[in-house]
């Protein structure tokens, strides 16, 4: 089975979020279950394009409207994501230092179309074309209804949403952009009035996934305008939980990391690394170490974080460390936390990432929208304790610990009262008999991704025609 993976992100090539790290693994994992699994993703001027050696395998130019781009396909040379990478070079839209902007519609548009039109080229077509979140989502769409592919009709297309939140609208006024297709079904394009890329590519595609089982029943009543549609789909539509790359997330392997550790000698090995954030960030060691990784977005509940961590620090003894970037507002607040027992990364270090799930004692996750969430995965690979919100893939992977089998603390809603009262269950953490065999133990919970590619495989199995 030949399996085609389309995305604007992928890791390591280019990250922005979650989103990057799935598509970078998932292929990875359905080759060891005997697929050929590719990715197809744009090529962005970033450091790993200017650091690796690509070899050009096609050319030619696409129409956008009545404009005209030159096109190439570049093939990553190296074997060093274990598949193959192809990236869609238009100069003069997409080779860019950022991946999101202002123009995303042509540039996103461009990018499916050219690798549309290269996939026509093909002596063996792909078995199923993968399509992951709205950037890519009018590729259903234009291989069932625009006659320039007619030829690619029936291959089976999947569609991943990763966020629901963002959904690729533009103006019915771009309409001519899309290659020419029967008017009758322009419908199939609409979604309150604009052209909605998602929306077309949940109505168009053969199958709709999600990020976990919970998220997709979350969207059927909360999905940014897109309810009905999802529940009018809902047959074709089934949440499969993400997983995580244990080769790259592993504390016995991991280059990043001060100290390595297995779940022999975790204690030693995160007192280690604890030691060193501790001194770099001028914290007490001997307090419980609390650390938050992510954007400072809403979603992630970090607007009420300036408060939580004021009345947290107060009521408790512990320490808290945060890396990530995000509001402007949230980040200046943040600055007038008093700095005893607190500091803040502003912005993005993935070696300080990896030091602090080794380091931490606990990982907050307050999301009040989480589709799946690998953060806290990473946390139990790596032995700290998630603290989560009941919502999408947290409700899915972390059971609080006054359950049966729990060895995480949820809390059920973003307030900070909830999210300070969750804090405060820190308690376990002195006694330490107790907290280190929880550590053990959630070390061992496998969330790789072995189980999620082969549900993914045998869906795609499903769809043969």
């Amino acid at each position: 089975m030949n399996i085609l993976h389309i995305s604007a992100e992928c890791f390591p090539i280019a990250k922005v979020g979650g989103l990057a790290d799935v598509v970078g693994a998932l292929p990875k994992y359905q080759k060891d279950l005997g697929t050929t699994a590719n990715v197809v993703m744009p090529f962005y001027n970033n450091k790993f394009t200017q650091s690796n050696t690509f070899e050009e395998i096609h050319a030619d130019y696409i129409a956008l409207g009545h404009q005209y781009y030159d096109f190439k396909v570049l093939k990553l040379t190296s074997n060093q994501l274990g598949f193959d990478l192809f990236c869609i070079d238009i100069p003069d839209l997409i080779y860019k230092e950022y991946v999101y902007s202002n123009d995303d519609t042509e540039r996103f548009l461009a990018f499916q179309i050219a690798t549309l039109d290269w996939i026509l080229t093909f002596e063996k077509q792909p078995n199923i074309i993968h399509t992951h979140d709205h950037h890519t989502g009018l590729i259903p769409f234009m291989m069932s209804q625009s006659f320039k592919y007619k030829t690619l009709k029936n291959i089976p297309t999947v569609l991943t949403i990763h966020n629901a939140q963002y959904q690729g609208w533009f103006s019915h006024e771009k309409v001519n952009l899309i290659p020419p297709f029967n008017r009758d079904n322009i419908g199939l394009l609409d979604w309150d009035g604009n052209i909605n890329s998602l929306a077309t590519a949940i109505k168009c595609a053969w199958k709709v996934t999600t990020v976990s089982p919970s998220y997709m029943e979350e969207l059927k009543i909360k999905a940014n305008g897109l309810e009905d549609l999802l529940n009018h789909e809902s047959s074709k539509c089934i949440g499969i939980l993400n997983g995580i790359d244990w080769s790259v997330w592993n504390p016995k392997t991991d280059e990043k990391l001060v100290k390595n550790y297995d779940k022999s000698n975790v204690i030693s090995g995160k007192s280690g690394n604890k030691k060193w954030l501790c001194k770099e960030y001028n914290l007490d060691v001997k307090k419980p170490l609390f650390v938050f990784i992510g954007r400072l977005v809403g979603e992630k509940g970090a607007d009420l974080f300036p408060e939580i961590f004021k009345e947290a620090l107060a009521e408790n003894n512990i320490s808290i460390l945060l890396l990530g970037s995000g509001h402007e507002k949230t980040e200046e607040a943040l600055t007038t936390i008093p700095q005893e027992n607190f500091n803040t990364f502003i912005g993005y270090d993935e070696k300080l990432a990896h030091i602090m799930y080794a380091g931490a004692d606990f990982l907050l996750m307050p999301s009040r929208v989480e589709p799946c969430g690998l953060n806290q995965m990473y946390s139990l690979r790596y032995g700290t304790v998630p603290i989560v919100n009941a919502i999408g893939g947290l409700k899915d992977t972390i059971i609080d610990i006054t359950k049966e089998n729990g060895f995480g603390v949820v809390h059920h809603g973003v307030t900070v009262e909830k999210v300070t009262s969750a804090i405060a269950k820190a308690s376990i953490y002195f006694n330490q008999k107790e907290f280190k065999t929880n550590l053990k133990k959630i070390m061992q919970i496998d969330h790789s991704w072995g189980n999620s590619a082969q549900a993914y495989v045998n869906l795609y199995k499903s769809l043969k025609n």
